[in-house]
């Protein structure tokens, strides 16, 4: 059996939260990440409601795209998408549990 990376945590234990108000729909991390983890769509109308109105004028400014991580699970931290975020829009957070 395989040794774990030490440096690396094993998949779901950290998972990454994308600031809708900061992104801008670049594609970036799609391009990046070795997992899959993003996809980036026009955001879905829940979550343009709730931001703030400089968040919604940036979001229509970039054809409402943003990004979504709907293989967060997949996600093992190798921040390659936090750095290559040029909004710095992601950040990896613990999974509770």
């Amino acid at each position: 059996m395989a040794k774990p990376d030490p440096c690396k945590p094993e998949a779901g234990t950290l998972r990454p939260v994308i600031d809708r108000g900061r992104c801008e729909g670049k594609r970036e991390c799609v391009k990046v990440c070795p997992y899959d983890v993003f996809e980036v769509r026009r955001i879905d109308a829940a979550d343009f409601a709730t931001l703030g109105i400089l968040g919604k004028l940036k979001s229509i400014a970039h054809r409402r795209q943003t990004a979504y991580a709907p293989r967060a699970e997949a996600c093992h931290a190798c921040g390659l998408c936090v750095t290559a975020c040029p909004e710095k829009a992601i950040r990896l957070e613990r999974v509770p549990g």
